[in-house]
C-alpha cells in the first residue's frame, strides 16, 4: 500500500512514507525532532538572558542620568552657596556701617539679616553635602551595572 502517514511524534507531526521508509529514516526523523526541541527551549534561554541585559542596559542608562541630575544639583548648590556668602558680606558691612552712624533699629535688623542669611547658608551647605553623596552612591552603582554587563556578556 502506497500512500503517505501523519503521525504524532512529541507534539510535532511528522510525515512518514511507507513507500521505502525504514526504521533507520523515522529514527533519524525522530532524532532530528529531539535536536529541534532541544534548540527551541535553548532559544527560549537566549532570549530571556537578552531581556535581563536589555534591564541591565535600562539600569546603566539610569544610572547614567542620575549623575547628570546630580551633576546639575551640585552646581546649582554652589551658586547658592556663593550667592549667600555674599549676602553674609554685604550684610555685615552694611551692620558695620549702621554700627558707625549709631541707628540701633537697624543694627538689628542687619543682625536678623546675618542670621537669616547664615541659616540659608548651612542649609545649603548640608543640601550640596548630600548632593555630593547622591553622586558617589550613582557612580558606585553605574561601576556596579557596568561590570555585571560585562560578566554577563563573558558568560
Amino acid at each position: 500500500m502506497r500512500g503517505l502517514k501523519v503521525g504524532a511524534v512529541s507534539g510535532i507531526l511528522v510525515a512518514l512514507s511507507f513507500s521505502g521508509a525504514g526504521a533507520q529514516d523515522v529514527t533519524q526523523d525522530v532524532r532530528d525532532i529531539r535536536q529541534d526541541r532541544q534548540d527551541i527551549r535553548k532559544d527560549a534561554k537566549d532570549l530571556q538572558q537578552d531581556r535581563r541585559d536589555l534591564g541591565r542596559d535600562r539600569d546603566v542608562a539610569k544610572d547614567a542620568r542620575d549623575i547628570r541630575e546630580d551633576r546639575r544639583d551640585l552646581r546649582q548648590d554652589t551658586s547658592d552657596i556663593r550667592q549667600d556668602r555674599r549676602d553674609l558680606q554685604q550684610d555685615r558691612r552694611q551692620l558695620y556701617r549702621d554700627r558707625k552712624a549709631g541707628d540701633e533699629d537697624a543694627v538689628k535688623a542687619d543682625v536678623n539679616d546675618i542670621k537669616k542669611d547664615r541659616t540659608d547658608l548651612k542649609a545649603d551647605v548640608k543640601d550640596r553635602r548630600h548632593d555630593v553623596r547622591d553622586l558617589r552612591h550613582d557612580r558606585r552603582d553605574l561601576r556596579r551595572d557596568v561590570r555585571q554587563e560585562r560578566e554577563g556578556y563573558r558568560k
